[in-house]
């Protein structure tokens, strides 16, 4: 499995054989992100996850992918308290997904066969009947399992639109290289790199037929979103050693396609 998968500590192919008696306890503790400082994004979630986070664009040539900034430091995620609990009011998709995921048998993703894996380490994997059945009593697939593969489905499309996004604005030269620096509360300097963003002075020389195309495609909104959301840098980092008291009851099960649905033709 790549290790793109971030949070994933060994995940299998859900099998009948392997997994007949297997429930799933989604519960509501993010532990398991508590060592991202991001995570991808999906175009779809840029209206939702922009009123809280930084969207900015990781990685280098052809692995470029929007991520949602969680922290400004290594190892650290500032949306997960001492609890486990989540603290913001959105929960990006590919942390919802979890404990399952896709993983693919060919390097050309329009050739590739998609197999379901489920993180085996995740604790709330068991044989005891706590949480979701993935299989009935006879060996079929439970509704749970069903909502699951519609998931990761419509997430699968989703991530191939946001590589033509990014394709899209790497073709337009669009993307540059950019790093933040900030004094925390402690008084101690901090910077973060590795990202980029849309140049804004690069966006604004493009041709009309290139920013109608952009506006056609309902990427303009993408943009403007990405650019708004660079203004929750400094509050990210204002969470640091600031206690966050009011914590969120996100929905930690996978949510119905549906919830891509809110992003233009996203």
């Amino acid at each position: 499995m790549s290790k793109q998968l971030l949070i994933y500590e060994r995940a299998v192919p859900v099998t009948r054989q392997r997994h007949g008696s297997w429930s799933v306890k989604a519960g509501s503790t993010f532990e398991f992100a508590r060592s991202v400082n991001s995570v991808p994004l999906m175009v779809a979630e840029f209206a939702n996850a922009a009123a809280e986070y930084a969207v900015v664009f990781g990685g280098a040539a052809d692995e470029i992918i929007p991520v949602a900034l969680l922290g400004i430091r290594d190892n650290e995620n500032l949306y997960v308290k001492d609890s486990g609990a989540w603290t913001g009011n959105y929960v990006p998709a590919f942390l919802r997904r979890y404990p399952f995921v896709f993983s693919s048998d060919n390097v050309n993703e329009a050739d590739a066969t998609f197999t379901l894996c489920v993180d085996e380490e995740f604790a709330g994997c068991n044989d005891e009947g706590r949480g979701e059945r993935l299989f009935d009593t006879e060996g079929e697939r439970t509704q749970y399992l069903q909502n699951v593969l519609g998931f990761l489905q419509a997430y699968q499309v989703q991530f191939q639109r946001t590589k033509l996004f990014v394709k899209r604005l790497q073709e337009l030269d669009l993307l540059e290289s950019m790093q933040a620096q900030f004094t925390l509360r402690t008084g101690q300097r901090s910077t973060l790199s590795g990202f980029s963003v849309v140049n804004r002075e690069r966006l604004k020389a493009l041709p009309a037929d290139k920013l109608a195309e952009l506006m056609q495609a309902d990427e303009m909104e993408l943009i403007y979103l990405h650019l708004a959301s660079m203004r929750n840098l400094t509050p990210i980092a204002e969470r640091i050693g600031s206690p966050i008291d009011t914590a969120q009851e996100p929905e930690t099960a996978p949510a119905s396609p549906s919830d891509f649905e809110t992003t233009g033709n996203a």
